[in-house]
């Protein structure tokens, strides 16, 4: 069995910067509050300051100003390597480690925490991702990009965290795999009470996994709100043009059809 913990917790960003040479602003004074056991996205196109927040959760980034903070806890209080410990971390180049197992992958960050790692537990993870157990003796290139992908997910699900952040997790993904990656993180989300902040530039990917969505422009959020309201025009303009996206492409599609 895996460990369980409680529901997923809060992260609070307030007043959050940052600040690069030369003057450029990548975050510019963000104050949200994601509440715990929600799943939200963060949408925004190419430079627009998702991912810099987000990686200023798990101390990959610095802020230049603020305070961001994991339930009542500033994470700067905390040193990164114990932060990150506590984080279930998946991004789009995913990152194994090519000269180890699939096993050794996924138990990575118990070895690192100091724990042990039977085969029980890695099991028990491939099989939360739907993975066959005997994958666990493959190595990564054996693997397709879906599979390799379900993989990391299991690593970041290794430490029992309750917050799993996700960087544009299935960019490199044929849309066949991405929608069925989608439909699995989502639920097990759902399963694990997880808190889940996702960047993403795809509205439509957004709006079918996420209880809520903000967009960022030029590093600020422009628009804060679920994805029906963004469906009914309630975002502002700079949401209404990432949502028209995927609109025109149903109704184009159905066009097809007609």
């Amino acid at each position: 069995m895996l460990p369980s913990h409680d529901i997923g917790p809060a992260v609070t960003f307030d007043r959050v910067t940052k600040r690069y040479g030369g003057g450029t602003i990548a975050v510019d004074g963000v104050s949200v509050e994601v509440v715990g056991g929600s799943f939200v996205a963060l949408v925004g196109s190419s430079g627009s300051g998702k991912s810099t927040l987000l990686k200023m959760i798990n101390r990959l980034i610095e802020p230049s100003e603020g305070t961001v903070r994991i339930g009542d806890a500033p994470v700067g209080d905390a040193a990164p390597h114990a932060l990150r410990r506590r984080i279930g971390y998946v991004f789009q180049n995913i990152g194994l480690f090519p000269h180890m197992t699939v096993a050794e992958n996924i138990a990575i960050g118990l070895r690192l925490a100091g724990e042990k790692a039977n085969g029980t537990r890695v099991a028990d993870l491939l099989d939360l991702v739907d993975l066959p157990r005997e994958f666990a003796t493959r190595m990564p290139d054996a693997l397709s990009g879906g599979q390799r992908q379900r993989v990391g997910v299991a690593r970041a699900l290794a430490t029992a965290p309750g917050l799993l952040l996700l960087d544009e997790p299935f960019g490199a993904l044929d849309p066949v795999t991405r929608d069925q990656l989608g439909k699995a993180i989502r639920a097990l989300h759902d399963r694990l009470e997880l808190t889940t902040i996702m960047v993403t530039h795809d509205m439509a990917e957004a709006l079918i996994l996420a209880d809520r969505i903000l967009v960022m422009d030029r590093g600020q959020i422009v628009a804060d709100a679920t994805p029906r309201e963004l469906l009914a025009g309630q975002g502002g303009a700079i949401a209404d043009a990432l949502v028209a996206v995927p609109r025109e492409q149903a109704r184009r599609m159905r066009d097809l059809e007609a």
